[in-house]
C-alpha cells in the first residue's frame, strides 16, 4: 500500500467511526424526545397508540371522577376538542377541574392517553413559552396573561 492509499483507508475508516457515533447518538436523542400536543393537534396528527408524548390544555368542567383505589380519569380540553385521560396515583395539590393541566404518558387503542405523570399548572404567569404559542395559535390566549409575563419579566439593562 502507498502512503495515499493508506491515508485514504484511514480518513474513511475515520469517518465511518464517526457517521455510526453520530447514528447512535441521534438514535439515542430520538427514543428521549417527548412531543408536546394539545388536544386538537393529538387528533388532527393521528398519533399512533403507544406514542409517548405529553398533552396539555385544561381539565374539563365535570369531566372528573375518581375510580378504585388512586384511579382518577378526566378530561383535557383546549377549548376545541377533549381527550379522556385515566390516571393511576396521587394528583398534585393544584389539580382541578378548570386548572391547567399537563400529563405525560401514550395513548392507547381506545383512544384514551393513559397517564403515567400528571403536572398541574399554576398561575399563568409561569407558563412556558411553548404553551404560550399554542394558546394564541387556537385563539384562548387572553391579553391578561401577556400583562402578568410582563410584570415578571426581567428588565435588562444595556
Amino acid at each position: 500500500m502507498t502512503r495515499r492509499q493508506r491515508r485514504f483507508s484511514l480518513i474513511g475508516a475515520a469517518l465511518g467511526v464517526l457517521a455510526l457515533a453520530v447514528a447512535l447518538v441521534l438514535s439515542a436523542l430520538n427514543e428521549s424526545i417527548i412531543f408536546f400536543n394539545s388536544p386538537t393537534e393529538l387528533v388532527e396528527k393521528q398519533i399512533k397508540p403507544g406514542t409517548r408524548m405529553r398533552i396539555g390544555g385544561l381539565v374539563k368542567e365535570g369531566s372528573m371522577s375518581r375510580g378504585e383505589g388512586l384511579a382518577v380519569h378526566f378530561e383535557v380540553t383546549d377549548g376545541k376538542r377533549s381527550v379522556p385521560v385515566a390516571y393511576q396515583g396521587l394528583l398534585p395539590d393544584l389539580f382541578r377541574e378548570g386548572q391547567g393541566v399537563i400529563a405525560e404518558g401514550a395513548l392507547d387503542s381506545g383512544g384514551i392517553f393513559r397517564a403515567d405523570s400528571v403536572l398541574a399548572k399554576h398561575d399563568e404567569t409561569y407558563m412556558p413559552k411553548d404553551v404560550a404559542d399554542a394558546l394564541k395559535k387556537q385563539g384562548h390566549w387572553k391579553e391578561d396573561y401577556a400583562n402578568k409575563l410582563r410584570a415578571v419579566t426581567p428588565v435588562r439593562s444595556q
